[in-house]
């Protein structure tokens, strides 16, 4: 019995850590990257909406506006979509796709890149699925 016992514990152990060790990290730039997206010094993003989308707003609490790229269909839904990104209730701004190829993302390499000839770093903050949290 103690022997079967072990066995099931080791077993349980090894899938565990077998399973901790799988993961992907997507960067800005890279295909598959739907996230937030840090505007900053950033020339004004072509906007899918004009009007920040706000789901489940909370009272007392103004939040500054996210600019978000996400797949095609999250937009029309975002209700459905919000909690994946960790934006609901927050003023979201859907950037277009065209700007964020042709604008942001050469820029955004460009920057991290003069970082990493400084010995800054410049490592993606991806998160597997490719939405960046806070």
């Amino acid at each position: 019995m103690k022997r079967e016992l072990i066995c099931l514990v080791s077993v349980l152990v090894m899938g565990s850590s077998h399973a901790a060790d799988v993961g992907v990290s997507v960067s800005v730039g890279q295909p598959g990257f739907y996230g937030r997206l840090d505007i900053g010094s950033f020339p004004q993003p072509q906007l899918i909406y004009a009007q920040p989308v706000v789901i489940q707003p909370v009272r007392e609490v103004v939040y500054k506006p996210l600019y978000l790229r996400v797949p095609p269909g999250h937009a029309k839904e975002w209700r459905n979509h919000c909690r994946r990104y960790d934006a609901c209730g927050h003023p979201v701004y859907f950037v277009q796709d065209r700007w964020y190829n042709d604008v942001y993302v050469p820029r955004y390499r460009e920057k991290h890149s003069e970082r990493d000839e400084r010995g800054g770093g410049g490592h993606g903050k991806g998160h597997g699925k490719g939405h960046d949290k806070k």
